[in-house]
């Protein structure tokens, strides 16, 4: 990762033509692929329309090492611990299911209050299975996971320690590294969600401290939808087994026998996308050359920038939480419901999300949220951009 650089915004978007026709403000649900990434996507399509897939694969040897390099470069670890996958879900799935048949009743996994309903429903599926108990912890007075207390309910029956870094509710950023801290001092596998933040903010997998680290490409990544990556730490990977396993996983050594591949591809399986990998691996290096502290400096000058504006606006009410908050600003208004609002949006070529309930149960419920609307910015956004928005948004709540 570099240092703190300017981004030319011109160029950026010069390789983004399509932020020009819509304002694309919906990048935590999926990006837009810079040219470069879209290129390399379609020439590998291209490659096994012409030649066949196995050997567009062979061929692509180079492209695919560089997926492997460039993910390293961004997350500080070693390349071998480095798999891809093919979305964020199955990257966590491959690890949480497979710990999860070593826990029994009595045990308990812990996790934040502001966790991903994907994850929270695994838990809840492997705790019907084994009696193992959830236990949610409490927020701080900022919002985010309240590591204090986080350090008091460790005993003897917690048995991992799983987070989403940064919710799909707002631009809270959970203290990671906090958490990592916990976790190696009482030598507890310690899991995390990067979704929404890989490609957003520097991830240093040794300064997180996380023993696993599941992300997607299609989000601040800018890669191609249907990629994902999963770091897990090699003095990790005996506690944290692949769910399953196929014939690339391990290698069938006589009748009775199997052996892991060595290092994280061990969780991958012989069928990928491999165009989307290649794509990936130009994506990782169109952020890695930019910088990840540079991207985070934009994207939350812009994040400070709308949530100012949007305040200012009668009866809208931001709804971020945290101590540190990203480019995902999130807001409810009095009387113009967040569907209404994402339509109208639409309907003037401005592109926002919606996150409901069901997404982040516990802590929506807890501060009496059904929807809010989500408003998530990248660094090829702008002030004009914003302002424009803001400008729609006033006229559809008057």
């Amino acid at each position: 990762m570099t240092g703190s650089k300017t981004i030319d915004i011109a160029r950026i978007r010069a390789d983004t033509p399509f932020c020009e026709q819509r304002i694309h403000l919906h990048n935590s649900g999926s990006s837009l692929m810079p040219l470069p990434v879209f290129d390399a996507t379609r020439q590998h399509l291209e490659r096994d329309y012409r030649m066949g897939g196995y050997e567009a694969a062979a061929a692509a040897r180079d492209d695919i090492a560089m997926f492997y390099d460039e993910s390293a470069r961004m997350f500080g670890c070693d390349s071998s611990e480095i798999a891809f996958m093919e979305n964020a879900t199955a990257a966590w799935n491959a690890v949480f299911y497979g710990f999860a048949r070593t826990l029994r009743a009595g045990d308990r996994i812990l996790t934040a209050n502001a966790e991903y309903a994907s994850n929270y429903i695994a838990y809840l599926q492997i705790a019907r299975q084994t009696g193992c108990d959830i236990v949610a912890v409490p927020d701080d007075a900022a919002g985010q996971i309240d590591v204090r207390v986080l350090e008091s309910m460790i005993d003897e029956r917690v048995k991992l320690i799983s987070i989403t870094h940064v919710p799909t509710n707002g631009g809270l950023v959970n203290p990671a590294a906090a958490v990592g801290a916990v976790a190696r001092r009482h030598r507890i596998p310690y899991l995390l969600d990067a979704c929404q933040s890989a490609g957003q903010m520097p991830l240093d997998v040794d300064g997180i401290g996380c023993d696993a680290m599941s992300m997607t490409g299609r989000k601040y990544l800018r890669g191609p939808r249907g990629t994902g990556i999963l770091y897990v730490r090699e003095s990790a990977m005996d506690q944290l087994p692949p769910a399953t396993l196929d014939l690339w996983g391990a290698s069938w050594t006589s009748a009775g026998c199997f052996e892991l591949q060595a290092g994280a591809r061990r969780y991958e399986n012989f069928e990928n996308n491999v165009a989307g990998q290649v794509g990936l691996g130009v994506a990782l290096r169109y952020a890695n050359d930019l910088g990840l502290d540079t991207i985070f400096d934009r994207i939350r000058q812009l994040g400070t920038y709308v949530r100012g504006r949007l305040s200012r606006i009668d009866g809208v009410t931001v709804r971020d939480k945290g101590r540190v908050q990203c480019g995902i600003v999130t807001f409810t208004h009095d009387r113009v419901d967040a569907t209404t609002i994402r339509e109208g949006m639409a309907a003037a070529g401005i592109n926002v999300g919606t996150s409901g309930a069901a997404s982040t149960r516990l802590d929506m419920e807890q501060r009496g949220i059904d929807v809010l609307v989500r408003c998530a910015l990248h660094y090829f956004n702008t002030e004009a951009e914003l302002d424009t928005f803001c400008e729609r948004l006033a006229e559809l709540v008057s």
